[in-house]
């Protein structure tokens, strides 16, 4: 496991929730297929969390963390990951293997407000 925890920032481009990460080769690199609502959830009590949020993820707990995804079955290059505790499923595309060798078993989330001073 080479980073434990990792970060990304989403933010909402042309009505969808996209991410950029310069060191994994990604510019607005869209959530699609469940993971839009998943993320509504998470921010839903961060203001401005449209103009971007940090999201802390590992594939072990951490303290704080609000969502435990755990691994359905792969589609399509990627993998269908459900959130129990709020009764939803999203797809998680290739992108992943950006972050892990392999499709984690479990993910761990967390989102926070960011700094939007200039």
């Amino acid at each position: 496991m080479a980073n434990s925890m990792m970060v990304i920032a989403p933010y909402r481009y042309e009505e969808m929730w996209v991410f950029d990460d310069p060191q994994a080769g990604l510019v607005q690199e869209p959530f699609v297929s469940g993971i839009p609502q998943m993320i509504d959830r998470l921010v839903i009590d961060i203001p401005e969390a449209d103009q971007g949020f940090k999201l802390i993820f590992a594939q072990t707990p951490f303290p704080g963390y609000q969502a435990q995804l755990e691994w359905l079955r792969p589609e399509f290059g990627g993998h269908w990951y459900r959130w129990s505790a709020e009764k939803m499923d999203g797809w998680l595309c290739p992108a992943l293997f950006k972050y892990f060798a392999d499709a984690p078993p479990q993910l761990f989330c967390q989102a926070e407000a960011k700094s939007h001073d200039l």
